[in-house]
Parts: C-alpha cells; structure tokens; sequence
C-alpha cells in the first residue's frame, strides 16, 4: 500500500480538487489510502466560528454561512447535477455541525474546539470522495475516527495505538482506494479529539505504521523540504534527502513541512516519506529515509512566530536548584505550555514557550509568587541546523537579541 497526504492547500478550490485527481491518474492509485486535510482556510474560518460560540453569539450564524458559502461555491463548479448526493451529505454536516451548538452544554473551549474544527476535514473528504466516484475514480470514504484512537487530552491527543492498531488491521480494505480525514481521532467515549494543528501528516504516518506501507507521500505546493522557510528567507534551497534523525530534529525545532510526530512511527518500519509537489508529481522532491544526514550539506533555517520568552530569578538570590526547576516544570505541564528553548544559569531561568491554550496570564500569576519574573510577549525564535558563523551574523543583522544558545549543530535566538 501507499500512502498519499494532501492539505489545504492543494484542494482550496475546484481546480485543486481536479489536480487532486489528476495526480492520483499520473501516480496510479491501487492500494492507496488518500488522507485530506480541510479546504483552503477552512480550519481559519472554523475557529472564528468556535471564538463566536464562546464570545459573539449573535455572529455565529453568519461565519458558518462563511464557511458553508466557501463549500457550496466549489461544490457548484464540480457537480453539473445539482440534485447529486453530495449536497445532501454535504448539508447533513452542516446540520449536525449546527445541532451541536444548539444542542452542548460544555463550557470547555477545548472540548468544544475537538467536536466542531474537524468539520472541514469531513467536509472536504465528502466532496473529493464524490467527485473522484463521478470521474471513474471509485473510492470509499471512511471516518478516520472509527480507526485511530487517543486519549481525551484535546486539541493535542496521545494515539491509543494497539487499539488502533487492532481497528486499522480489521476494518480497512487495503485492496482499494480509500479517502479519509486527516488531524482527526477519537476517544474511548467516541468524541471526537484532534491530534494537534497541522496533524493531517500524523494521520498519514499513523495508517502507514500500522498498514506496513510502502511509502508515505505529502503532497505540497513547494517543490519538497526546503533548508528554509521561503515566506521568511530568501534563496531557500531544495533537501533532496533527510535522514529520518535529522527530519525528526527539524520537525522538533518547528519545520513547518513535516509534523513532529510524523517521522517517529516511520522510521520504526523504515517507510520512506517523500515530500512532492503536487504541481509536477512526476519530479523526486524529496525523500525522508535511511542514509545521508542531509543533502546538500547546508544551514536550514526554521522560525516560530508569536512566541513568549519568560524569564525568572530568585527573589533573594538563592541558587535556582533542582526543586524550583522541577516546580517550574510543573506549572508549564499544569498550564499546558509547549516548551520550545531552556536556558539556566546559576540565580536565572529562562524559557521560551508557545502559549497554545491561552493561559498565560495564570501561568504569570503563580511563578510571581515565588520568582521574579520578565515576560517578553510575541517574540520570534530562530533556529538554525548545521549553522556556520556567516548564517548566525546574518540573521541577527537588525534584530534586537533576547536570549542565545548554542549546541552542537544547532543555535538557537529568540529576537524582539
């Protein structure tokens, strides 16, 4: 089997669902499992809905006529008949999507942000399915959720894999093409949970694991994994070949083209992942395997945006010893923040953090009890891969630096 990843990008519109189709005819599509993000910035557009449903009720209504007017303009330009049994499925999500929020009496933002964000994915795999069936392409669409299970940790959920191991193996027909979401799970309640943003890649490896795949392809509108982010950096260059413990530190440092999770079932199996551009799916892009570290050789440059650098020091400038430092830890796990930089010295800590559940403001509240504390909001975090003193220069030109660390093979800045 084979295993095929296409995001958002690659089906924003109707001519992206057609290029969808085109590329499975140019790369044959037997025994393929096809796992699809939500179309275009349909995850946007479905969090101002949820944001709504907490704070502006009385706009609720119309960011879901935002998204469903989105779906309904491509829906228009794939499907001639308009009484086709897309729009009623189609409009059936719809309905649950908003019965949900008539219906919930959770005040959990988590909670609710798991049962309604993965409405896109559901969505857009509905209408692909459809339109791929009416073109000769015939496929089965299947709910993701009734195969990988998780723990209820939302937003950001641990995989329950001898369950889905076990659910993979016995539900899946492998011997046909099949359509399904990706970044959605769900728990043993049968919620529905998600496995952390831009987790459609950890869809794809998660079914590769427990297929045995061939390989696993992400389709991208770039031409594979740059040395560097090209919104960001000028002259990126194209990496023909990644080790699978070089991908695994560039997706941990925050490389935006591979999930973090994605390479670590692979590379128990030894699957290759390559990474291609859906725009010339006949040319190498680049290939995540065993071999060569990196090829070429050079600096790869990862940033993280709307970062927080929190520093602390003792009130009374005692040693900050190993209990305060395991008490630090305790309130990041408590208050759910993503670590991303540590430094320490003798009387100061300093770490820099991604505040995905908006709770800094408490976090602030108890470290103040006990520290001094300097928090830097929005700042940037820089790292550089195999980095040469000419990279580190220009990268800190006109920029104001709050904190640097280097070990070996990686440096990392957090910029104001």
């Amino acid at each position: 089997m084979q295993v095929y990843k296409f995001g958002g990008a690659s089906v924003k519109d109707a001519e992206g669902v057609k290029n969808l189709a085109a590329v499975l005819k140019t790369t044959g599509y037997d025994k393929t499992l096809v796992v699809v993000s939500a179309m275009g910035k349909t995850t946007n557009r479905m969090e101002l809905v949820i944001k709504n449903y907490f704070e502006n009720k009385g706009e609720l209504q119309s960011a879901i006529f935002e998204v469903i007017k989105c779906h309904n303009d491509i829906l228009l330009d794939l499907f001639e008949n308009k009484r086709h049994q897309v729009f009623a499925d189609v409009k059936l999500l719809f309905d649950e999507l908003n019965l949900f929020f008539k219906s919930n009496k959770s005040p959990d933002y988590n909670f609710v942000y798991d049962q309604t964000i993965g409405f896109g994915e559901l969505i857009s795999t509905k209408i692909i399915s459809h339109y791929l069936n009416e073109i000769g392409l015939k496929n089965s669409w299947i709910d993701v959720r009734e195969f990988i299970k998780t723990d209820n940790y939302y937003r950001r959920s641990n995989v329950n894999w001898d369950v889905t191991q076990e659910n993979i193996t016995s539900k899946l027909n492998g011997s046909i093409l099949n359509i399904t979401q990706g970044f959605l799970a769900s728990d043993a309640n049968n919620f529905t949970t998600t496995l952390g943003r831009e987790g459609s890649d950890y869809t794809a490896a998660i079914f590769a694991y427990c297929l045995s795949a061939n390989s696993v392809t992400i389709w991208k509108d770039v031409p594979g994994v740059l040395n560097a982010d090209p919104r960001y950096f000028e002259n990126a260059q194209l990496l023909h070949q990644i080790s699978y413990r070089e991908a695994i530190e560039l997706a941990f440092y925050g490389a935006s083209v591979i999930h973090p999770k994605t390479v670590q079932p692979l590379q128990r199996k030894e699957i290759p992942l390559y990474v291609k551009s859906f725009l010339n799916p006949t040319a190498d892009g680049t290939c995540v395997s065993k071999g060569k570290a990196l090829d070429p050789e050079i600096p790869c440059f990862i940033v993280k945006k709307k970062q927080i650098l929190i520093s602390l020091s003792s009130l009374d400038f005692s040693y900050i010893m190993e209990e305060n430092i395991s008490e630090i830890f305790s309130l990041l796990h408590l208050y759910k923040m993503k670590v991303d930089v540590i430094q320490n010295s003798a009387i100061s800590f300093s770490v820099c953090v991604d505040n995905l559940y908006n709770n800094l403001a408490k976090l602030l509240q108890h470290l103040k009890a006990k520290f001094n504390v300097t928090c830097y909001d929005n700042v940037s975090l820089y790292t550089i891969r195999h980095y040469n003193d000419v990279a580190v220069k220009e990268l800190e030109k006109d920029k104001t630096v709050l904190l640097k660390q280097l070990t070996q093979g990686t440096v990392q800045i957090v910029t104001q």
